[in-house]
């Protein structure tokens, strides 16, 4: 059982890549010195098992094995959400209960994805996972998902048990009428890298991201000077993360940001699972 609560996870949270070895398989010495390192980096969380951490190209025991080995190497350090979306109810409640047990401060899901389904089934489907795990739930929205509507959000937010959201889009300004619509100490997590101001000046609790792997030192300075009131010095650092946000982006960005971790000599990333292409592939 975690120490952390909800309250307690605040500021800088990688969305933690997912190494795997040369024959694609799940290298957890590589896993064990990606987390020390974001650790000793100052992270503040980490979020596993992702978009970013290739939850969905992972079987559920190799995405529990990866959850029980950062949640060793973390010792309680800093908090953990991890993600359980699943196209099955069963396979996310699978993994929500073993999150739970693991030590998990939280857990987070996509909506059910692949087929549409209906507002009920949405919301059923959250409420299953808050109770399969008794844990708090953070809503996951991304576009890659299917975003799902500002109101069902709100209806989202208001099942016992889920306690926050990351959200990963565009529409910024949902961040302050979320957080006036279901209250202050109800979470809100911005989650698009290239707009961390934006998020934090509309009242984001804090930051959840892909490139906080490499740029989680950066991600801290603009953090604090956002914290501190300086929005001109914030939007300087912002501008500096957006040039090489977008770098990483334009040669695919799982395996760019696991070659930049080895490149840059302090841990070695691993590599992406097909289909995911290398870099080195030059596609």
């Amino acid at each position: 059982m975690s120490n952390f609560s909800v309250k307690d996870i605040r500021g800088v949270i990688p969305a933690m890549v997912t190494p795997f070895d040369e024959n694609e398989a799940l290298d957890l010495a590589r896993t064990r010195a990606l987390t020390a390192k974001l650790i000793e980096d100052g992270a503040q969380g980490l979020y596993l098992t992702g978009s970013t951490g290739e939850g969905f190209l992972c079987t559920s025991d190799e995405r529990k094995t990866f959850v029980e080995t950062v949640l060793d190497e973390a010792a309680g350090r800093i908090p953990v959400i991890v993600h359980v979306g699943a196209i099955s109810t069963l396979a996310s409640e699978d993994l929500a209960r073993h999150a739970a047990r693991a030590g998990a401060a939280a857990i987070s899901s996509v909506p059910p994805i692949y087929w549409k389904f209906s507002d009920d089934q949405i919301a059923a489907y959250y409420s299953d996972l808050v109770q399969a795990a008794g844990i708090p739930m953070i809503v996951y929205n991304v576009t890659l998902a299917g975003l799902v509507s500002y109101e069902m959000l709100l209806r989202l937010g208001r099942i016992e048990g889920v306690e926050g959201i990351k959200y990963t889009s565009s529409t910024v300004f949902d961040i302050f009428r979320i957080k006036e619509a279901l209250g202050q100490d109800f979470a809100v997590y911005s989650g698009s890298d290239e707009l961390a101001v934006s998020g934090l000046a509309f009242g984001a609790d804090g930051i959840i991201g892909s490139t906080y792997n490499v740029l989680t030192p950066l991600f801290l300075k603009l953090n604090a000077q956002m914290a501190a009131g300086d929005v001109i010095a914030a939007r300087e650092t912002q501008k500096i993360a957006n040039k090489l946000i977008f770098a990483l982006l334009a040669r695919g960005l799982m395996p760019s940001l696991k070659a930049t971790l080895t490149l840059g000599g302090r841990v070695d990333g691993g590599l992406s699972r097909r289909p995911v292409f290398p870099v080195a592939a030059g596609r």
